[in-house]
């Protein structure tokens, strides 16, 4: 049975775009989820939304407890996520804007907890493709056909936060091949595969890293004003998606 889990903000929680919204509060092993769950249906498939940073965006990334997420969306039966988030271009041709399809991920956080099997037993989960390759392939296909620009197959890295990069690091992340930058998708996206969920990102653009001398450096404010315009575009496609999605095996959840 097909059960999406939606992951996001900035208008993706809108109870309005679900047939009968229901809130559900469910209880974890790891403490409190950042929101509880909008449920409901979207063309006759169940959906579960959590608001990555609470429904009033006052979880800075940090601390939002990934664990529990997780676990509360696979507790609800969630057999796919879909997460949308910010991010910073470190490419001219990603341009703020657009959206992103990521495959690969850089790993540069330092303080969070990042499996769920760090007591008692040991587990080597299978990374080398972290995110469902038939979920990109269905955004990408959706985002042609809405006329959506969208770069497919890229690398997001994910820093700390909650400040933003230095020029050398920015310099540095770009000669690591990542091509944008973002606070939140590790270690969510690893947690979704230890619980076999197949998991991919709808990586909306704000702006360009601080790389770009050209210009301005980014600012919240910045990012929240492009956030609103990339919310609408990220409703489109995820409202396109979703009838789309069919039961299958693939290497995500091996």
């Amino acid at each position: 049975m097909i059960k999406i889990g939606i992951i996001g903000g900035s208008g993706l929680d809108d109870p309005n775009i679900l047939e009968n919204p229901l809130e559900v509060k469910i209880g974890t092993p790891y403490g409190n989820t950042s929101s509880s769950l909008t449920c409901g249906k979207i063309h006759g498939v169940e959906v579960a939304i959590l608001a990555r940073h609470g429904k009033d965006h006052s979880i800075p990334p940090s601390n939002v407890n990934f664990r529990a997420n997780i676990w509360a969306l696979k507790e609800y039966g969630c057999s796919h996520i879909m997460a949308a988030t910010a991010v910073g271009s470190l490419r001219q041709e990603i341009e703020p804007g657009h959206l992103v399809f990521p495959d690969q991920f850089i790993d540069f956080t330092k303080k969070r907890e990042t499996t769920f099997f760090n007591e008692n037993t040991v587990v080597h989960t299978p990374m080398a493709e972290p995110f469902c390759p038939h979920l990109r392939q269905l955004y990408a296909q959706s985002a042609e056909s809405l006329g959506l620009p969208h770069h497919n197959g890229k690398t997001v890295i994910t820093i700390e936060g909650p400040r933003f990069s230095t020029k050398a690091e920015s310099h540095m992340f770009r000669s690591w091949h990542a091509d944008v930058i973002n606070m939140s998708t590790v270690p969510e996206v690893n947690l979704a595969r230890e619980k076999k969920i197949h998991y991919a990102s709808v990586a909306m653009s704000t702006d360009y890293d601080c790389w770009h001398e050209d210009e301005e450096p980014v600012t919240w404010e910045m990012i929240l004003e492009t956030m609103k315009k990339n919310s609408d575009s990220v409703i489109r496609l995820f409202l396109d998606v979703i009838p789309k999605i069919e039961k299958y095996e693939d290497v995500c959840i091996r």
